[in-house]
């Protein structure tokens, strides 16, 4: 059996107690040495600061990225406080950080831009200068909306609406087809402007709703040229409005003019230049005076009594019967 002992050697020489154990430092008392003076250097200005007035913004801020104190020379505050205290600057300002800015698309930034993109484009035609010539080759207006703010997502649920305008007058339509396209829009169309109005919105996406449309318009153009064998039914007290030539007042003024153009004694010049076989319905519509007559007529009856509409239409019988005026 080996013995083995704890005790150092330099104790065993020096007479110490060989049943002594050996104490065991855990902490070791290092001896400090002076700190080092570190060498301190002067920070640079900001870079805001060293910016000059005519400096070449676009070249600063080119693209669209997120707002960096430190390159806008401005004095920016954004951010909502109780009152009597300051709003918050722009370094670490948050607020200022969550929405987008428009720093790219300063006015030079744009003039930039435009001239870069003039080479791939063609000149204004010079026959389209009035509004009336631009109404006639674009009768469609197609209308939309973008919508900028702060959000996760930079989607829109407004942004997929569709608004379509455009004349009735440019869809060439004879009195049915006008008729019938006037029931099927509804409070869509606008009688002083004569402008018909399509919203949609119930697709999700813009293009969508763009083709829904398109095809709304396709299908009232189609429907309202189509006619079913049951319209042919109507009668006078159907209409909407008052028409003269369906009504029992052209047969009635067919027959009287028929009477006076037999009387030879009669002293309307208009029916002495006329033909026997023009004094029918449908003839008679070709005379001038009949045509004044008609209007007024129509007129009165589909506007209402006012002090021009009576007088225009008593001037128009006076002139048909050459009776003296009032």
């Amino acid at each position: 059996m080996m013995l083995y002992s704890t005790v150092p050697s330099n104790q065993q020489s020096t007479g110490g107690d060989p049943d002594e154990f050996r104490k065991l430092d855990l902490i070791k008392k290092d001896v400090r040495q002076p700190r080092r003076q570190r060498e301190r250097r002067e920070l640079p200005p900001p870079r805001y600061k060293k910016m000059s007035t005519t400096q070449d913004w676009p070249s600063v801020w080119p693209v669209a990225r997120t707002f960096h104190p430190a390159s806008v020379p401005l004095p920016l505050h954004q951010g909502y406080v109780p009152s009597h205290v300051p709003v918050p600057n722009k370094f670490g300002n948050l607020e200022l950080m969550k929405i987008p800015n428009f720093l790219h698309l300063t006015p030079p930034a744009i003039q930039r831009h435009c001239e870069a993109l003039k080479k791939f484009c063609t000149p204004w035609p010079a026959e389209l200068k009035k509004e009336r010539e631009i109404d006639n080759e674009f009768p469609v207006t197609i209308m939309t909306s973008d919508f900028c703010h702060s959000s996760p997502s930079i989607r829109d649920h407004r942004a997929r609406i569709i608004t379509i305008r455009f004349k009735l007058a440019t869809m060439n339509f004879d009195e049915h087809a006008r008729d019938k396209f006037l029931r099927l829009v509804g409070d869509r169309y606008d009688v002083e402007s004569d402008f018909v109005t399509i919203v949609t919105d119930c697709c999700p996406l813009r293009q969508q709703n763009l083709d829904h449309a398109m095809y709304l318009i396709t299908a009232l153009y189609y429907e309202s040229k189509s006619v079913e064998p049951w319209e042919n039914e109507k009668l006078e007290e159907d209409m909407e409005k008052y028409v003269w030539g369906k009504s029992l007042s052209k047969e009635r003024l067919n027959n009287i003019l028929n009477v006076i153009y037999e009387n030879k004694s009669n002293n309307l010049d208009y029916l002495k230049s006329v033909n026997k076989e023009a004094l029918t319905p449908d003839g008679i519509v070709s005379i001038e005076p009949v045509q004044n007559y008609m209007e007024a007529i129509e007129t009165i009856h589909n506007k209402g009594e006012t002090l021009d509409t009576v007088s225009n239409y008593g001037n128009s019988v006076r002139e048909l019967f050459k009776l003296p005026a009032a």
